[in-house]
């Protein structure tokens, strides 16, 4: 007789190379139970880390950073084959963060300084204390960096966390995890393997807050959950950033700046450039310097030198780009350059440029998260920054011109947590990084999303006499 007949099947991962199909792993999610159980042992050692000062768990948390540099190559191979992205990126990626991790502590202790008041009758000092366990829901197209800006304020602040990485970097998620840990009471950090199901059974458990990056859609269903017990959320969601370009603007750059934006990390990036609206003026020369720039974009093998782009994430992302391609089209509007599947293995796509796709076009709508350089016109300054705002998105933008009045005057008009002028995105240190509109809930990064990773107490103790 078989005794498990009738029993339900364990759910596993299927950890594929996206640029062979070839299996990497098969990764079993964690059940209900065995997320419950993470969460008990972060909650039982979370008092007495909490309990250590600031100096000591940075100083821990520096340590793991020399960890983590010296695990860059085997750390960024394994982020490059489980999602693509080029070789000598995904080292990067872990290499500058391991090096940042040290300006970013700083900041931390600088979040959680006690702040004294003035007061005629007491001594008044604002404190701030971690908010207990934090789940970390974390993205697969910035498989090290991104965890990271989750991982290490929720730790430096006195937090225990439980990380669930995403489906698609198990293996990265792992290895990071196992980085940290290295220098990390036990319990402190525990992870958790899986797939949307194990994240829903996270947030249900016995968590405080929930920190976490990925797309809208989740996020709602997130905050639906959350709402239970009134957990504490920061949530970094899509974008369908803009980009204005009017005719008097340095064009060559420009064109240089919206190819890049639009296709790094082959597309794949929240903050990507998703629309380029150009004044109609520029139009034409700027088409011709957005093709002579998007023809260098060639994609290959991630581990070949020289690759820019490799592949998507997955054979499923590539079809949802695919089809925004086929639904402009259809739409009528002009594929200048790419916008057709390449033959051979792997979740390949071809920089693709795309002209005139009308406004109830899904490419304009929806975040397309691929390779695709969408140019749209507009005939006025008012028109231009309507258009830009028309979305519920509000993550970046940016606006190119020559006339400093008016990039003033359209960079207060977007609606978006960052805007760049005559340049990407990018703050100075210190700044957080910020989802505006339907592109995030709380933030991320500087000493205000540091803070977000904690409850402000203020103790008032009476002065004798008074």
């Amino acid at each position: 007789m078989d005794e498990t007949a009738g029993m339900p099947t364990a759910r596993t991962i299927e950890d594929r190379d996206p640029s062979t199909g070839q299996l990497l792993a098969e990764i079993p999610c964690a059940s209900a139970e065995e997320v419950a159980a993470a969460v008990a042992r972060a909650r039982a050692a979370a008092p007495a880390w909490a309990d250590l000062p600031v100096d000591d768990r940075c100083a821990c948390l520096e340590r793991a950073s020399e960890r983590l540099l010296a695990a860059a190559p085997e750390l960024g191979r394994l982020a490059s084959q489980e999602m693509g992205k080029p070789l000598a990126t995904a080292v990067g990626e872990v290499e500058g963060y391991a090096r940042y991790l040290h300006e970013e502590l700083a900041e931390v202790k600088l979040a959680v300084a006690p702040t004294p008041f003035e007061s005629e009758a007491a001594d008044v000092v604002l404190h701030r204390e971690p908010l207990g366990v934090v789940a970390a829901i974390t993205p697969w197209n910035f498989p090290v960096a991104m965890p990271l800006q989750i991982l290490v304020p929720a730790l430096a602040t006195g937090n225990a966390v439980v990380l669930k990485p995403s489906e698609h970097v198990p293996l990265t998620g792992r290895m990071l995890a196992e980085v940290l840990q290295a220098e990390l009471p036990d319990g402190v950090l525990e992870l958790v393997e899986g797939d949307g199901a194990t994240g829903a059974d996270l947030v249900a458990a016995d968590i405080d807050m929930v920190g976490f990056v990925g797309s809208r859609a989740t996020g709602e269903a997130i905050m639906r959950s959350a709402a239970t017990g009134l957990k504490r959320l920061v949530l970094e969601l899509g974008g369908k950033d803009p980009m204005l370009v009017f005719a008097d603007a340095d064009l060559p750059a420009a064109a240089r700046a919206a190819v890049q934006h639009s296709l790094r990390n082959t597309g794949q990036v929240c903050c990507s450039v998703e629309r380029v609206l150009v004044e109609d003026a520029a139009r034409e020369t700027f088409e011709q310097l957005v093709l002579e720039e998007a023809r260098q974009w060639t994609f290959g093998d991630p581990a070949a030198e020289g690759t820019r782009m490799g592949p998507l994430v997955s054979t499923a992302q590539r079809e949802r780009v695919v089809a925004q391609v086929e639904d402009a089209r259809v739409r009528g509007a002009r594929i200048l350059l790419g916008g057709e599947l390449p033959e051979g293995d792997g979740a390949y796509y071809p920089a693709t440029v795309v002209a005139d796709a009308p406004e109830d076009a899904a490419m304009v709508r929806e975040e397309t998260f691929g390779p695709v350089v969408c140019l749209e016109t507009f005939p006025t300054e008012a028109e231009g920054v309507r258009r830009a705002n028309d979305t519920p998105y509000g993550l970046g933008a940016n606006v190119w011109t020559g006339d400093a009045d008016r990039a003033r005057r359209v960079a207060r008009a977007l609606r978006a947590g960052q805007v760049g002028v005559n340049r990407y995105l990018g703050g100075a240190q210190g700044t957080p990084w910020v989802g505006a509109r339907q592109s995030g809930f709380g933030y991320l990064g500087g000493i205000e999303g540091h803070r977000q990773f904690t409850v402000p107490k203020t103790i008032a103790t009476a002065r004798p006499g008074a």
